[in-house]
């Protein structure tokens, strides 16, 4: 219900002043601002401590830094309230459940305007509410969002309608969870995507690196041997495929001729393959840097290499460093890395897998891409030490758990310092580390065939909202100028 508060704005209530008219743009935008503000500053505050930590900003410089994602995020709130607020003022409250398809558009653009920032939206809210989180599958986490916009325009239109009004918004919004709730419960209780499978038992290895270690060249070869120690005890529980985090040599793989031979023989003697995170380097002309993912098959081979394509805003790369010349420190100590141009398979005991690589696996599309192309299994590989003890590492976890209902297939997860987990196609949890420890995770997973609604149509709910998003407002501007030349 938090959206409430600004939807009772937008109408232009005023409790016993009665009904004044809805806000004009300039007015909405102001409110959606603020809200936006409220909101994104209590989501992603971790990131001044990240870039202070890391990035060696001074923390003025850092708290401007946050500031600035802070009012950026919020212009796409900003944007959707302006709109809704003037639906409102030309066609009455019926402008309110069109506010909820302007919240969706502003959020789909989000996640791609300038490389996109999709982190946290709003239908990600219910992605432990596993009835309705089924709706994902459907329509994606747009789908979502749309329904919980709706669910708050029926809360705020029993603030403000008639008593027969708010009957008929109480009705119509009970009606709405009742017929999702019941739909995702089928879905929930057939299990079909789940015994259709074929099981593969999935080892995780969470070594728990300080990120101030990892490339700390005194420390690299007791890091090499914890990886090499918790994995043979996930070997010894029966793990078939084992996974490590981002990152997690502490060298160049194919820059370091002893420790890529030292994993090698350990994958080739034990038999069974490893997926795991490292840097890439591609020497030429001009070097470039990949951030990347190497799969081994069980002889030790590269059996696949994935380059990471959505990079880390401020932390793969600095954009718009002319403008921001404020973080000279951040841009020097970044490393300035190439982005990847395409996903890859990997091979893995007959089946197909694929892996996005930190904060990637926010982007739906990039993991139905992967479906589209024969993924059976999603894997993600993250470091998410740079973000401390906040909830960044919660957030990045639940986010990770809707791609797996959004696809309909198993998601596992290995994460440097946690949360590590494996998430069965319906978004039940089957396993889960906890912050901060050293361990590993031997579960059960499966290769899935079947697709989802949403892995075939896509972003279609989205769609759906822009393009009624543009035709009302354009039918809302064209009615009182038609209305006045008429006249």
């Amino acid at each position: 219900m938090a959206l409430v508060p600004l939807l009772v704005a937008l109408s232009g209530w005023r409790g016993r002043a009665g009904v004044l008219p809805g806000h004009t743009f300039h007015r909405g935008f102001l409110l959606g601002l603020l809200t936006g503000a409220v909101h994104f500053a209590g989501t992603v505050y971790w990131t001044g401590a990240t870039v202070r930590t890391f990035g060696g900003l001074p923390w003025p410089v850092a708290i401007l830094t946050t500031l600035l994602l802070i009012l950026y995020m919020s212009l796409f709130v900003a944007m959707t309230a302006g709109v809704t607020g003037v639906l409102v003022r030309c066609i009455g409250w019926a402008g309110l459940p069109l506010g909820a398809a302007a919240w969706v558009s502003f959020e789909y653009v989000r996640g791609f305007l300038f490389g996109g920032f999709p982190w946290i939206p709003l239908g990600n809210t219910m992605v432990t509410l596993l009835p309705i989180a089924q709706l994902a599958s459907a329509g994606g986490v747009y789908a979502l969002s749309l329904f919980v916009g709706l669910i708050n325009v029926g809360f705020a239109l029993m603030v403000v309608s008639t008593p027969r009004g708010r009957r008929t918004a109480m009705a119509l919004t009970l009606a709405l969870v009742t017929l999702v709730s019941i739909w995702g419960g089928l879905r929930l209780s057939s299990n079909t995507l789940v015994e259709s499978g074929t099981p593969v038992r999935v080892g995780l290895v969470q070594a728990n690196i300080r990120q101030e270690d990892k490339w700390n060249g005194a420390k690299a070869g007791a890091i090499v041997d914890r990886y090499l120690a918790l994995t043979r005890t996930a070997i010894a529980e029966g793990a078939e495929f084992v996974i490590w985090p981002e990152s997690a040599t502490p060298f160049l793989f194919d820059e370091e001729p002893v420790g890529q031979a030292l994993v090698r023989g350990f994958v080739e003697r034990t038999g069974v393959p490893l997926l795991f995170g490292t840097d890439e380097v591609e020497r030429g002309g001009s070097s470039r840097y990949y951030n990347s993912a190497y799969m081994l098959d069980s002889g030790g081979a590269t059996a696949a290499v994935y380059r990471k394509i959505h990079l880390v805003p401020f932390g793969e790369y600095v954009p718009f460093k002319d403008l921001l010349f404020f973080v000279k420190p951040l841009v020097e100590a970044v490393s300035d890395f190439t982005p990847g141009a395409f996903v890859t398979m990997l091979p893995v005991n007959g089946h197909m897998a694929s892996t996005a690589i930190c904060y990637e696996v926010t982007y739906p599309s990039l993991m139905r891409e992967a479906v589209r192309q024969g993924s059976e299994l999603l894997t993600t590989v993250t470091n998410d030490a740079w973000y401390g003890e906040s909830s960044a590492p919660f957030q990045h976890f639940e986010m990770a758990a809707m791609r797996a209902i959004e696809q309909g297939r198993y998601l596992v997860r290995a994460a440097n310092t946690g949360i590590s987990g494996i998430v069965d196609p319906y978004g039940r949890v089957i396993a889960r580390t906890r912050l901060g420890e050293t361990t590993v995770v031997v579960g059960e997973a499966r290769f899935v065939q079947a697709r989802t609604l949403y892995a075939t149509m896509g972003d279609r709910v989205a769609h759906a909202a822009i393009v009624l998003t543009v035709l009302a407002l354009a039918a809302a501007l064209w009615r009182p100028w038609h209305s006045s030349s008429t006249t």
